[in-house]
């Protein structure tokens, strides 16, 4: 169900109730926030039912991530900018911009050729305490015991020449900025990418070990803001056009906007130079093996007037099509339980194989 950005905010709210235990779904389109963002409104949201008569405090607009607020260590280098204004303006030359018919096109396009699957994972209180003991056992987070044990049952179910070695890495920004932000709602996420080859000659936990020596030097400053930095000085319509070049391609020729998608997604211009610069162009190759977005533990209390709050589970999405990635995984831990959200692309990765891979991730994970 395309969202109408024209007609209100990219956001719903679901409430499947039952007299005992209910779920509240709070779906929410990335372009507006992160995951944090509804950890937080979903919070708040249990704070007002369980007290209806509570006045509502409003939020001040939260501050986007721009130039006035980057880190004092980020900054762009004159090449750089150099290269970005002539992109922008080779952009200016050939121009095209996109209406809501146009994205309703798209995602009625992509929905059509591609089918994404979840699969859900709870641990109770008991299995969350003894991983997290584990894990401090082994000196490593969560996190990191998280992306290994996912690259290493990737690793093992789908072999050498199936698995890829790419991985990304979500980290919250929100104390980087100049002036944090706090817990406001708005988009303060950022990504590292590294490689790292699972060894089989090796238990789990020195795998573990050995990726979160790898991957905890690259959450800094530089390397997290690094993709806003560019983004601050790149025509903002470009980045928009970027997902209307890759699955243009995919709108029927029956559709009334067939001529106008399918043609730009062909044409030769800066948006398809980009994508090509970083490998993206095309929708058979996997980018990355393993996502991860781990919201982490969110002390929030359990009881609001009458309510229990009995966990948070989080199904991330991501910025590329799904069938660019082997897996994203998304994981919190609220009221002392973990919860994991696998997402998949059904014509990149088949269930059954799927399932293989979370069993022998939580295999790693919860085995003494």
């Amino acid at each position: 169900m395309p969202f109408e950005f024209d007609v209100r905010p990219p956001i719903r709210f679901i409430l499947v109730q039952s007299p005992t235990i209910s779920e509240l779904i709070i779906l929410c389109h990335h372009i507006i926030c992160d995951g944090l963002s509804l950890a937080y409104l979903a919070r708040d949201l249990m704070v007002h039912l369980g007290d209806p008569t509570r006045q509502v405090e409003v939020l001040p607009d939260p501050v986007p991530i721009g130039r006035d607020n980057l880190p004092q260590d980020v900054s762009l280098n004159a090449i750089v900018r150099f290269f970005i204004n002539r992109i922008n303006k080779k952009w200016e030359e050939d121009s095209i911009f996109f209406d809501q018919q146009d994205y309703r096109a798209l995602n009625e396009a992509y929905w059509a050729n591609f089918e994404h699957k979840i699969l859900s994972v709870e641990l109770s209180e008991a299995q969350t305490f003894a991983l997290v003991a584990r894990c401090r056992e082994n000196g490593v987070t969560v996190n990191s015991a998280l992306t290994t044990a996912f690259v290493g049952a990737q690793h093992i179910v789908q072999g050498g020449k199936l698995y890829r070695s790419g991985i990304g890495v979500a980290a919250n920004m929100r104390d980087r900025l100049r002036a944090p932000v706090g817990e406001v709602m708005g988009f303060y996420v950022g990504l590292v990418t590294l490689k790292y080859e699972y060894s089989g000659r090796i238990g789990f936990w020195e795998n573990a070990q050995r990726l979160h020596k790898k991957v905890k030097p690259l959450f800094t400053n530089r390397n997290l803001f690094n993709d806003f930095l560019s983004w601050c000085y790149l025509e903002p319509a470009i980045l928009e056009a970027v997902n209307f070049k890759k699955l243009g391609g995919l709108v029927p020729p029956h559709h009334s906007r067939y001529h106008k998608l399918s043609a730009f997604s062909k044409q030769d211009d800066v948006v398809l130079s980009l994508l090509k610069r970083d490998k993206r162009e095309s929708l058979d190759r996997i980018l990355m093996g393993t996502a991860v977005t781990n919201l982490t533990r969110m002390d929030f209390p359990r009881t609001y007037g009458a309510l229990e709050l009995d966990r948070l589970i989080m199904q991330p999405g991501g910025a590329f099509p799904l069938t660019n990635v082997g897996l994203v995984l998304g994981a919190v831990t609220c009221a002392g339980k973990l919860s994991l959200i696998i997402e998949y692309a059904e014509q990149a990765v088949d269930t059954r194989t799927m399932g293989k891979i979370k069993d022998k991730a939580m295999e790693f994970l919860l085995d003494e």
